[in-house]
C-alpha cells in the first residue's frame, strides 16, 4: 500500500512541478533572484532532478547516475523545454525504481550516512517526497512573486 501511494504522490507532484515550470509567464524569471530569494526555480527544478535521481535512480535503482550537486545551485539559464524533459525522465526512473521495491525492501535499513540515525527505506522515501513538496511550494511562490 505504501509504495502505491508513494507512486501516487511522486507522480502527482513531479507533474505539477512541470505545470509550475511550463506557468511562467516568461522563461528567464526561471532564474530570478531578488533580495531574500536566495535559491530560484531553475535551480530548484534542477536540484529536485538531481535529488530524485541520485536517491532513488542510483542508490534504489541502480541506475548509474552521478549527481553533481553542486551544479544544480549554479548552473544557468537551462531552457524551460530541457528542464521539462529532465523532469519526465526522473518521472521514468522513479516509476520504474519504486515498481521494482517490494514491501519487504520499504523495511530495510536505510543510512545515507554511517552514524545517521536508523530509518528505513519506507521512510527515507517518504522524507524524498516531502522533500518534493518542500520544494514545489517554494517554486510556486517564486512564480507568484517573481513572474511578471
Amino acid at each position: 500500500m505504501l509504495l502505491e501511494t508513494l507512486l501516487k504522490i511522486f507522480n502527482r507532484d513531479l507533474n505539477k512541478l512541470k505545470e509550475e515550470i511550463k506557468a511562467y509567464k516568461v522563461e528567464s524569471n526561471l532564474w530570478i533572484i531578488d533580495k531574500e530569494v536566495t535559491n530560484c526555480s531553475g535551480n530548484l527544478c534542477l536540484h529536485l532532478i538531481g535529488n530524485l535521481n541520485h536517491f532513488i535512480g542510483a542508490e534504489l535503482g541502480g541506475t548509474g547516475y552521478v549527481r553533481k550537486r553542486d551544479l544544480e545551485f549554479s548552473l544557468k539559464d537551462v531552457s524551460r523545454d530541457e528542464l521539462l524533459r529532465q523532469v519526465d525522465e526522473t518521472m521514468t526512473i522513479v516509476e520504474r525504481t519504486l515498481n521494482k521495491l517490494t514491501p519487504e525492501d520499504l523495511e530495510k535499513e536505510y543510512r545515507r550516512r554511517v552514524f545517521e540515525d536508523y530509518m528505513t527505506t519506507g521512510y527515507f522515501l517518504v522524507h524524498l517526497s516531502t522533500h518534493l513538496a518542500y520544494h514545489l511550494g517554494q517554486i510556486n511562490y517564486h512564480r507568484r512573486l517573481l513572474d511578471s
